[in-house]
């Protein structure tokens, strides 16, 4: 019975990312009026900037602030920050956004979508050499291998903003 319920309660965290959303983050009325993304200012070089001010901020269901963050909300900050305009808040709402790309075509900033569980979805943003800028409901904003044992069969798909 223990074992169960620590399986179902692991389960719950790695597929917590989609799961709440900070009601007080303005959402845009429509994912579709969000233009493409201007390259120089969402590249690697500034994605590995951001994760080094973030790095390490734990993971927070619902979070946006270095107190703690979920993936949907790093994606969300990240853009903000580096871009400008709002994107939606929950990997849901990203998942339309963009266009689909082939794992074999993906260039730093790109997003990429693992689905964890049954339901669970959890979104990163890709960087060169098949690694990946995202939060560990263990260590916090990170860098992790899109080859990890973990990640590489859950992964569902990428798309290009």
């Amino acid at each position: 019975m223990f074992k169960k319920l620590v399986i179902t309660l692991i389960s719950l965290l790695l597929s917590a990312c989609a799961s709440q959303v900070d009601t007080n983050t303005p959402i845009p009325p429509n994912s579709a009026d969000i233009p493409s993304v201007d390259r120089a200012l969402w590249n690697e070089a500034r994605l590995l900037q951001f994760h080094q001010q973030w790095q390490g901020t734990p993971y927070r269901l619902g979070g946006l602030t270095k107190k703690g963050l979920d993936c949907s909300g790093l994606v969300y900050v990240a853009y903000q920050d580096l871009v400008g305009p709002s994107i939606p808040r929950t990997v849901q709402g990203q998942t339309s956004l963009g266009t689909r790309i082939a794992k074999s075509d993906l260039r730093s900033g790109d997003l990429v979508f693992f689905k964890t569980t049954g339901r669970g979805r959890h979104v990163g943003v890709y960087l060169s050499g098949h690694r990946f800028l995202h939060v560990s409901t263990k260590k916090g904003v990170m860098i992790s291998s899109m080859d990890n044992v973990y990640w590489k069969p859950r992964y569902w798909f990428a798309s290009r903003l």
